[in-house]
């Protein structure tokens, strides 16, 4: 942390990717700040759970309070700053950077991130199929045929499938219908989780089953990757993208946690 901001209010890591800016030369990674507190809590307070560090409130990088909604989240919170080391890393922290995009990001843009949201339903990962190998056609019906049929029955969606990669317009009443049970969350972090689930896996069908319960996180991870995790076992693994793969799978995890704890059905 740098020594003039003031005492009273920690700032947690910026974790704005640096590949998003424009910039003449290529930057150098930048050095993760130094670990400078000890003790971390998150009492309740006024309804939710504040980060203390050394009893003094942490901020977000736009400088808005850093707080979890939930005291399974702010457990969660809590653990990632007591496991750092001699520096704080922000690519250990899922959670506390998905509660800072939150906070400093979708509260201000709700609408627009629920219409992200939902665009995916346009195109969900779920409704293109494989011809061929078998193997992978008959994974894909195993793990993505009972999402669409939950798609259908709770929430009143049919998908029509299309195999390949061309392009199919699909019911507005199901695109209406997913969008309803975004919209109706009133939670920004359950919009900020939904937005990190969809895009992780693809498709916001898998995000939905996730949040609701009716899939387990590690189902889902599988569901999304199908396609990778077949091609893994004709073609063997490779290890810089499953660390890639590692990376991504814990903010899914991060995001389902989020996003289950403050679910409305």
């Amino acid at each position: 942390m740098s020594d003039d901001l003031p005492e009273e209010h920690p700032v947690a890591p910026d974790t704005t990717d640096a590949s998003n800016r424009k910039t003449d030369v290529l930057p150098e990674k930048p050095a993760l700040p130094k670990r400078f507190y000890k003790a971390v809590e998150a009492p309740l307070r006024d309804g939710v759970h504040p980060l203390l560090l050394d009893g003094r409130p942490a901020r977000t990088p736009a400088r808005n309070p850093l707080a979890a909604p939930h005291p399974a989240i702010a457990d969660v919170m809590v653990s990632e700053w007591q496991n750092q080391d001699d520096v704080i890393d922000p690519a250990t922290m899922p959670m506390t950077r998905l509660l800072n995009a939150n906070i400093d990001g979708v509260t201000l843009a709700r609408d627009a991130v629920v219409d992200e949201i939902v665009r995916y339903a346009g195109s969900d990962l779920l409704c293109y199929r494989a011809g061929f190998p078998d193997r992978l056609v008959e994974r894909q019906a195993a793990l993505w045929d009972p999402v669409l049929a939950w798609a259908r029955d709770e929430l009143g969606a049919r998908f029509v499938l299309s195999e390949g990669v061309m392009f199919v317009d699909q019911p507005l009443t199901s695109i209406e219908a997913v969008r309803a049970a975004v919209a109706r969350q009133s939670s920004p972090h359950v919009i900020g989780g939904l937005h990190v689930l969809t895009s992780l896996a693809g498709s916001l069908l898998i995000a939905l089953a996730v949040a609701s319960g009716h899939m387990v996180v590690e189902e889902a991870w599988h569901a999304a990757h199908v396609d990778e995790d077949v091609q893994s076992e004709i073609w063997g693994i490779d290890e810089e993208a499953k660390t890639r793969r590692d990376a991504r799978f814990a903010e899914f995890n991060a995001a389902a946690t989020l996003v289950r704890a403050l679910w409305e059905p």
